[in-house]
């Protein structure tokens, strides 16, 4: 489910993949240098949710339209 994203951020440079020849399969994932310079970004979006779900009474949330 999530391979294609991945291989979507691993093609534009943000996370690289480390395939690890093993049974069962391993793949690690990690931030590129590219990557890392999204953190300050992440970060604001992750502290704007968390307001925009303080400010919406409890039951909203589960609703489902």
């Amino acid at each position: 489910m999530t391979r294609c994203p991945l291989r979507e951020l691993e093609n534009d440079g943000i996370i690289s993949r480390k395939i690890y020849p093993e049974i069962p399969p391993k793949v690690e994932y990690s931030l590129t240098d590219l990557g890392k310079m999204l953190e300050p970004t992440l970060l604001s979006l992750e502290s704007w949710g968390i307001k925009y779900i303080e400010t919406q009474p409890k039951n909203a949330l589960l609703e489902v339209p």
